[in-house]
């Protein structure tokens, strides 16, 4: 198996950890496949659509999610290190409000699994950060919504002791009992 996925906090989220194989020359492993990722995790996904960002050390993205054509992300860092965050915004979920983070690096090539539901977002903790992640379904701007990244009811533990960089729209956040969520459980395949 190229790569195993371990259940986090909350069981749908996985972190999938590949089999990386390196000598004095450097490394190589399968970012992605999807017979492997179907046998490792029990999903079906499709995949549409490959983003890329880079951000500076303290700048915080997120808490992202989209109420309507909600995105499944299998999320990965490629140059330097981020702290990487999730909240279940399934309603009928028993991880409802809950959290879970990881962290995400070069050196540690770990992946994350991000289910449809939930919104998603990360500080980078190196003094910069290359952040690639795959979606189950198309942006679509109008539906994407922001969930404030430290809303006291959800009390995500962030490693920082610092004040994150924020984009406006992150900003102007809304708390989890404002926010809209997704009134069914959605089920984790795309």
């Amino acid at each position: 198996m190229p790569f195993t996925a371990t259940p986090t906090a909350i069981a749908d989220v996985l972190i999938l950890e590949p089999k990386v194989f390196g000598d004095a020359r450097g490394f190589f492993y399968e970012s992605f496949n999807a017979r492997d990722f179907a046998q490792a995790t029990g999903l079906d996904v499709r995949f549409v659509q490959d983003n890329h960002s880079k951000s500076a050390k303290g700048v915080l993205r997120g808490l992202h999610y989209q109420i309507q054509h909600p995105q499944g992300k299998l999320v990965r860092v490629t140059q330097g290190e981020v702290f990487d965050v999730v909240v279940d915004l399934r309603r009928n979920s028993d991880t409802f409000g809950q959290w879970s983070g990881a962290h995400l690096s070069a050196d540690n090539h770990r992946q994350l699994w991000v289910p449809p539901g939930f919104a998603h977002g990360f500080v980078v903790l190196s003094e910069s950060a290359e952040f690639l992640y795959k979606t189950t379904d198309y942006w679509f701007p109008e539906h994407e919504r922001s969930l404030l990244w430290n809303d006291p009811a959800v009390g995500i533990d962030w490693p920082i002791d610092f004040k994150p960089q924020l984009a406006a729209k992150d900003q102007a956040g809304k708390l989890l009992r404002e926010a809209d969520v997704f009134e069914s459980s959605l089920r984790a395949s795309a």
